[in-house]
């Protein structure tokens, strides 16, 4: 289990209050709500990884590979979860939002799906999609309450692994 000290984990209760603090709006809710079942269980990145093979016949192997590195990325974060058995943060000043189907919180699994799934997709659409996809998902599970700051950084990091790892693999295969 990870072990947080109480000034530690009171650190991180406080930056999550403060962001719920500052974005909860309700369209920001509404939004990241929406990017919550989009990424549950990879779900949402994994269907599109399944519409890029749809779509680009020439590299179709490499956009089912895609789409599996992002499943596996997602399973990864399931064992870390299990391993590591942190609980999602309860405390009065913070507000869940949206339900979720364990009470696992490290690493956050949306973080690493979503990290997996940007940079895996990059690669294959030539755009770096990083930036555009990866800070929104970050922020709405603050927003909603279920994760603490560090769950989304170690899922983004452990999602950023797997993706570039197998990137480089479709890479030199193509």
């Amino acid at each position: 289990m990870l072990e947080q000290k109480p000034a530690e984990a009171a650190a991180e209760i406080q930056v999550l209050a403060r962001v719920q603090g500052v974005l909860k709006r309700p369209a920001t809710v509404k939004a990241a709500r929406g990017l919550s079942h989009f990424g549950e269980h990879a779900i949402g990145w994994f269907a599109a990884g399944l519409v890029g093979a749809a779509v680009d016949r020439k590299r179709r192997k490499d956009w089912l590979l895609a789409a599996a590195g992002v499943v596996g990325a997602h399973g990864a974060s399931i064992a870390v979860k299990r391993v590591v058995r942190r609980p999602r943060p309860e405390d009065p000043s913070v507000e869940v939002l949206v339900g979720t189907p364990s009470r696992l919180s490290f690493p956050s699994s949306h973080a690493t799906s979503t990290t997996a799934a940007a940079v895996l997709y990059s690669g294959l659409t030539g755009r770096n999609l990083v930036p555009a996809l990866v800070p929104p998902m970050l922020a709405s599970r603050l927003v909603l309450g279920v994760h603490y700051p560090t769950d989304v950084l170690a899922g983004a990091a452990l999602g950023g692994v797997v993706g570039g790892l197998l990137r480089r693999k479709i890479r030199k295969k193509g």
